[in-house]
């Protein structure tokens, strides 16, 4: 009997790791970058473009998102990218986006690496100051994960200042103003 149990243990863990990863309920809200899957290698040109930093030397092109199934009530999201490696591990924010309305479900590739569209996004203060900044990890480090969080809220497009910080803009969502998140993640190394 032991044998038996054994054997059907064997054949239904074997028969589990042959089935494909599974993506979720169908409802689930989602953050996808089209042509590339969770966990792909961001393209040489998403790299930041940045004087000051030996490492930024690409051109800051931000790659394309699709979100879709937000809760309802949402009003706007917010986009938060973060490396939690990044500065030895104290972590650097990339991009802090906010007041995206719900009538959009997208950004094409370099709509969020460039200057702010108006009425698309409110944008915030990253670690450097700016909206947006690729990745800019040192030549040779281990390839780093890029973490992409879009936060459904109740707030309405355009409620918070521009220049907010990620610390300001989640403190402004505590409360029961965060409605749910969807995230995605990228590697990059040079």
């Amino acid at each position: 009997m032991k044998k038996i149990t054994a054997a059907l243990a064997l054949l239904a863990l074997t028969a589990c790791a042959a089935m494909p990863e599974s993506e979720g309920p169908p409802n689930a809200f989602r953050l996808t970058s089209p042509g590339m899957p969770d966990n792909a290698r961001l393209p040489a040109k998403a790299a930041g473009d940045f004087a000051k930093n030996p490492n930024c030397t690409g051109q800051n092109v931000s790659p394309p998102l699709s979100w879709s199934n937000a809760p309802g009530k949402t009003r706007s999201f917010v986009l938060i990218w973060d490396d939690q490696a990044g500065r030895a591990g104290l972590g650097v924010s990339h991009a802090v986006l906010y007041g995206i309305p719900t009538n959009l479900t997208s950004f094409a590739e370099n709509d969020l690496g460039g200057a702010p569209a108006g009425g698309r996004f409110v944008p915030g203060k990253n670690t450097l100051g700016m909206h947006w900044l690729g990745p800019c990890s040192p030549k040779g480090n281990a390839p780093q994960h890029y973490i992409m969080t879009m936060i459904a809220t109740t707030l309405e497009p355009f409620a918070l200042a521009p220049g907010l910080t990620k610390a300001e803009v989640l403190k402004a969502l505590e409360g029961g103003k965060a409605l749910g998140a969807a995230s995605l993640s990228f590697r990059f190394w040079q």
